[in-house]
């Protein structure tokens, strides 16, 4: 199992679940985070800070914490 958190930049993946309560999930949802989206890692902020993550052509800021939340499923580059 891996979790979008532990991607690094550049790397690709697809969305398998979402586990999350009830809030954050609608949260993350809102933000175009649906299981069986590809998503891909832009940037990483220092000292666990935020990620950059384009889903589509929309990019989204996320605290490591929210997404560590988000299981993944790693493509190749």
């Amino acid at each position: 199992m891996q979790f979008l958190s532990q991607l690094q930049i550049g790397q690709r993946a697809i969305i398998s679940a979402i586990e999350a309560e009830e809030s954050l999930f609608h949260r993350l949802s809102a933000l175009g985070f649906r299981v069986g989206k590809p998503l891909r890692i832009i940037r990483r902020a220092n000292f666990n800070g935020p990620l950059h993550v384009r889903l589509g052509t929309t990019d989204v800021i996320l605290r490591s914490a929210e997404a560590s939340r988000i299981q993944i499923s790693a493509l190749s580059i």
